[in-house]
């Protein structure tokens, strides 16, 4: 069986000298629009992230950050809480 990657990890620049990362997560648990919006009301909570999208048929999820500000434990550890882990 093929390796599936839970997680890829991109970075950029916002044009203002700012790095900004976005990383698309696996979270297997989801199953409807209200996972969804639980994510991102959660993740809404945290300084630094953007942007967030979220794909309910392939269960993931693309949010961009500021490094600087938020760590990716961080946004982890918010999708774990609201009860939506990510994969590894």
């Amino acid at each position: 069986m093929p390796r599936r990657f839970a997680w890829q990890r991109r970075s950029r620049s916002s044009g203002e000298g700012e790095i900004v990362e976005e990383v698309t997560l696996t979270a297997p648990d989801i199953s409807c629009d209200h996972c969804i919006a639980a994510i991102r009301k959660a993740l809404s909570n945290l300084l630094g992230v953007q942007f967030f999208d979220g794909n309910l048929q392939t269960k993931q999820v693309t949010i961009r950050y500021d490094p600087s500000v938020v760590r990716l434990t961080a946004i982890e550890k918010a999708m774990k809480e609201e009860g939506y882990p990510p994969a590894r």
